[in-house]
């Protein structure tokens, strides 16, 4: 009974907090300037807290220009954790937008919307990365292309790496950061393969009962990895996202296994 009033809890002050936060964002995405990236880390850092994710950083994201961050995908809990992490937007299938209450949260944080149905649209899409990349932005994109159990990698598809194609001013690519996210704790304890579809949201699984269940569960431990960046300098877009798996894979074992 205590476990349920405590997820009720946490449920209504996301509600409440979110709801506050959701003006602020919209001024400063009309005012422009920094704290519009900002203020969106700065949220996600206190939901996460609420949701009970302590996430350990491995590593060194790309800070000092546009990056585009390829990621594995387990959950919804994914948009927090990253976003606790760093200033980031993401790029999403163009169906999350209409989503109620969610798709308006998408918005506000500068998401690319892509319709993956139509080829000409992602050479669209694509371009519109690339601005974003050029005007200094963390992108991150899951090239799995869906969400899964957590426990492995689906294979990357490589059709909007084409965004780093886009050359900065020096001439040289922009950077591809691929970044391992894992689920590795529940209540200080090993997670094993088990408990992890507690917090990995896939397949059919409804969003809410899923958050519920997820709360219900406690907290949770997460691992985020950053492996060092990549560039279509030195290969080409296949070979470029065979690379990122590889590194995202072999972290995602490291971690589960308590390497890292």
């Amino acid at each position: 009974m205590m476990d349920r009033l405590r997820a009720a809890a946490i449920i209504a002050a996301f509600l409440v907090f979110t709801v506050l936060c959701m003006p602020i964002q919209w001024l400063l995405l009309k005012l422009g300037g920094r704290w519009a990236r900002a203020f969106p880390n700065w949220y996600h850092r206190r939901v996460a807290a609420l949701f009970g994710l302590r996430i350990r950083v491995v590593g060194a994201p790309v800070t000092s220009e546009g990056v585009l961050i390829v990621a594995n995908h387990t959950s919804w809990a994914d948009i927090v954790i990253f976003s606790a992490v760093m200033p980031i937007s993401f790029v999403a299938k163009a169906e999350i937008a209409r989503w109620p209450f969610f798709g308006t949260l998408a918005r506000l944080q500068r998401t690319v919307f892509v319709e993956r149905s139509r080829r000409s649209a992602t050479g669209e899409k694509r371009d519109q990365i690339r601005q974003r990349l050029l005007a200094g932005d963390a992108l991150v994109l899951f090239p799995e292309g869906t969400s899964h159990d957590g426990n492995h990698v689906l294979p990357f598809k490589s059709a909007l790496l084409g965004a780093a194609e886009a050359r900065l001013a020096g001439g040289q690519h922009v950077k591809v950061q691929p970044v391992t996210a894992a689920f590795t704790g529940l209540h200080g304890l090993p997670m094993g393969r088990e408990n992890r579809p507690l917090f990995a949201w896939y397949g059919d699984m409804e969003m809410v009962p899923h958050l519920w269940e997820a709360l219900l569960a406690g907290p949770a431990d997460v691992v985020v990895q950053f492996h060092p960046p990549l560039s279509l300098d030195r290969m080409d877009r296949k070979s470029l996202a065979l690379e990122a798996e590889k590194l995202v894979r072999a972290g995602l074992a490291d971690a589960l296994s308590g390497r890292v």
